[in-house]
């Protein structure tokens, strides 16, 4: 099954788990979109995420088990859809081919679009400061010698980038080829252009 969210094949248990939230009413769906955006956006407050799991199954007589394991495939498809920074009708369109109707589709495509840019910008916080680029250095060099005749006098750029990871600094050696490098800069120029989007 071809999804906009997701880029590679889906773990056995999604569909199942989505016949399991067809079981569940429009309000019950509604409520559950809302604990699981509401984690999203506070990935801290796991225990707290769990709880309300525990209430939620307990209110409605659901089992706590199959609840999880509904929220574990929901969430797969919504971190890949934030990761391809996806639209809400994109989501809503995956989330039909995955066999949901329109009401329980909508429920979370309305909540994807009032949270979406919320999440797209957490997302870049941490990832900006799990592997902050502190320092780079490059060196053009050009290959002499070499048993392979036909990578004599080819180009080759070392890298060597500097990155933060926590208080830490930690140097990484790259050494690429003139048409890594060029597929290189392409790939930064393009998370350049999407960085300045959120600012």
């Amino acid at each position: 099954m071809a999804l906009s969210s997701l880029s590679g094949s889906l773990p056995d248990s999604v569909a199942p788990d989505m016949q399991n939230v067809k079981q569940l009413s429009g309000e019950q769906v509604s409520r559950l979109s809302k604990v699981i955006f509401s984690f999203l956006k506070e990935q801290e407050a796991a225990e707290y995420f769990t709880s309300q799991l525990g209430e939620f199954a307990k209110d409605n007589g659901i089992s706590l088990g199959p609840l999880k394991s509904i929220v574990k495939s929901v969430l797969l498809v919504l971190n890949d859809a934030l990761r391809r920074n996806l639209s809400a009708e994109q989501l809503k369109a995956d989330f039909l081919a995955l066999g949901l109707d329109e009401e329980r589709a909508g429920c979370f495509a309305d909540e994807w679009s009032r949270d979406a840019s919320v999440l797209t910008q957490l997302v870049v916080g941490r990832t900006l400061s799990i592997n902050q680029l502190v320092d780079m250095e490059w060196k053009f060099g050009v290959t002499t010698a070499s048993s392979e005749l036909e990578k004599a006098g080819s180009i080759f750029l070392q890298l060597k980038m500097v990155t933060k990871r926590g208080n830490k600094p930690e140097p990484v050696y790259v050494e690429l080829t003139l048409p890594q490098f060029y597929s290189f800069l392409h790939e930064m120029e393009r998370a350049k252009s999407s960085l300045e989007c959120f600012t």
